[in-house]
């Protein structure tokens, strides 16, 4: 009887578990025809101005995605991230106007400098983290943000830096040649970037990280290279910020030092937590935040800054009453929802 009801058990968990994962890969889809319909869609609706700014939006979503890889998956506080989409862009300029080579050459290469640079800002976490490893790479930002401020970014010049009287513009990528089609271009890029992160967390790399965040002294004990899966965590918020970097650059055709101060770093982490750093929604909310509501404010007569006041209220709220952000308290409501109706 007992070896019966045993199997029964087991029988009935490998169904349940059956379930869960088609319930979650019919979730998937729809998430992704939703998502494809939206990209299709959205941008045939947007006047040039709102084009660019979610295309902007979209571009920093990528972004975030790298800090809510430190974040939500390794403990680590980031505020260095702007100031790595400031490398990337950097790079791609430079690789254009010295070489004239394809946009997306030019984007992987920047993508995988910055993914470096991200490792070497990254190596105090070795040692460190919490204010200390924050602070560190504050300071990082902070030097990157003098540093291009003296020497400017490339805009067709020759020499090194590549700096001339006048501008250059870099063309855009021969996909995304007009507004809606550099918007559409831009969300599949962060589509394919989501893809990337999910393939690390749910691989070895996403269970290491965990064990990590739990305890490094487990981690080790349990065999896990602590040092190198740091590391890697850097490298691809790293990478992805470049990918960032270079879409911005690929927008606008000329970038300018002011647009990646030390304090934007801090926003935008600041943005991933209130968004959500534990999913995809939460990053995509993000990214919204971080552009779309100054520039809907700007378009109503208020000034945009007063979305710096509500979005400061908005950590506050987050850290005391909702870690898992806006994008955690939608999905609450959503199981709260579907609980009831299944219960009616």
């Amino acid at each position: 009887m007992t070896d019966g009801a045993t199997d029964v058990e087991v029988e009935a968990g490998i169904a349940s578990s059956l379930v869960a994962g088609l319930k979650a890969e019919r979730r998937t889809l729809i998430v992704l025809a939703a998502a494809l319909a939206a990209i299709a869609v959205v941008p045939m609706l947007l006047n040039a101005l709102w084009l660019r700014v979610f295309i902007s939006s979209a571009i920093f979503t990528i972004a975030a995605t790298g800090t809510a890889v430190l974040y939500a998956r390794l403990g680590l506080v980031s505020l260095a991230q702007v100031a790595l989409v400031g490398v990337g862009g950097w790079v791609t300029l430079r690789m254009w106007h010295a070489a004239h080579l394809p946009f997306e050459i030019n984007m992987l290469v920047a993508a995988a400098v910055s993914g470096v640079i991200g490792v070497v800002i990254g190596l105090p976490a070795l040692r460190m983290r919490g204010l200390f490893l924050a602070l560190i790479t504050l300071m990082a930002a902070a030097g990157f943000e003098i540093l291009v401020t003296g020497t400017q970014f490339p805009n067709g010049g020759t020499g090194v830096l590549g700096i001339a009287v006048n501008s250059i513009f870099m063309p855009r990528p021969g996909l995304a040649s007009s507004d809606e089609a550099m918007l559409r271009y831009v969300c599949i890029i962060a589509m394919l970037v989501f893809v990337l992160i999910g393939v690390n967390r749910r691989g070895k790399s996403g269970r290491a990280w965990a064990l990590i965040r739990k305890s490094e002294a487990c981690a080790m004990a349990a065999g896990v290279n602590v040092a190198f899966y740091k590391a890697w965590g850097f490298a691809i918020a790293g990478f992805v910020a470049g990918i960032a970097g270079a879409l911005l650059a690929g927008t606008i055709g000329v970038l300018d030092a002011t647009s990646f101060p030390a304090s934007e770093s801090i926003l935008l982490f600041a943005l991933t937590v209130v968004g959500g750093a534990y999913s995809i929604l939460g990053q995509v909310l993000a990214g919204v935040l971080y552009r779309v509501i100054p520039a809907f404010f700007n378009d109503i007569g208020i000034n945009g800054n007063i979305a710096y006041v509500i979005f400061g209220l908005a950590l506050i709220h987050a850290i005391i009453t909702a870690p898992r952000g806006i994008a955690g308290q939608i999905a609450d409501a959503i199981d709260s929802l579907h609980n009831w109706w299944n219960g009616r």
